[in-house]
Formats: structure tokens, sequence, C-alpha cells
């Protein structure tokens, strides 16, 4: 069973968007898994393992922004980076009052996302250790 130290959800609908950044999250030494809808995630205990959640805004059915929501109320918080292909003003200040660790607009350079996820698991582990 992955640790939640090093676990990492990814949705996007975009099936070579989640194998590129699996492929990237993976050599750099992270457990990822992988989902094409919010539903599929919600259908899983996936989040639940997750140390963070790295979320398309723009999704079928759910959006990233309302997947957060309903893991929230199920007691699946966990930090999230949200990326998106659709980078407007409405989304970034979304994203900021939902206290994502991250807002990648796509295409984002590997490195920025790899270094939102060391963030948002250092953020996970810290609530972690604080709710012990």
């Amino acid at each position: 069973m992955p640790t939640q130290k090093h676990s990492v959800v990814v949705v996007d609908d975009d099936r070579s968007v989640n194998q590129a950044i699996k492929r990237l999250l993976l050599a750099a030494g992270f457990t990822v898994e992988t989902f094409q809808s919010a539903e599929a995630l919600l259908e899983s205990d996936a989040a639940q393992r997750a140390g963070c959640l790295v979320l398309d805004v723009t999704l079928p059915g759910l959006s990233g922004f309302e997947l957060q929501q309903r893991l929230k109320q199920r007691g699946a918080e966990r930090p999230v980076i949200f990326i998106t292909a659709h980078d407007v003003p409405s989304n970034q200040e979304q994203a900021r009052k939902a206290q994502a660790v991250a807002y990648l607009p796509k295409p984002f350079p590997g490195l920025s996302l790899m270094a939102a996820v060391a963030d948002a698991l250092a953020s996970s582990e810290n609530l972690t250790t604080t709710s012990r």
C-alpha cells in the first residue's frame, strides 16, 4: 500500500496529460494514481490515501473545484494543485479562495509541477503531524 507521504492523485480528462504527469512524478519518486473524471475518483478510496491532489479545473461532470468541495465534505481534505487550459481570472480567484497550493496554467514546466507537489506534500505532512 502506498504511503500517503509520497502519494499523488491526478484528475484530468485528457489521457495524454495524465500519462505525462504520471511519468514525470514517477521519475521523481512519487506514487501516482490517475483518473479521467471527478466521479471516477469519488468512486475510489484513492483520495483518502493521497498526500495531495492535482486537479484539472475543467472536467466533464464535476469541475475540479466542485471535486475539492465534495472531498472536503467527505473528510478527505488534501492539499490541492489546480491545473487548467482555461486560464481566466475567475479560475485564478476560485483557486485562491480554495487555498490551492498552486495554480498552473497549461502548458506548465515540469519543474513547476514538481515544486508544487513537493510543497503540497510537505503541507500534507505538516497537517498530519499537527493532527496527531
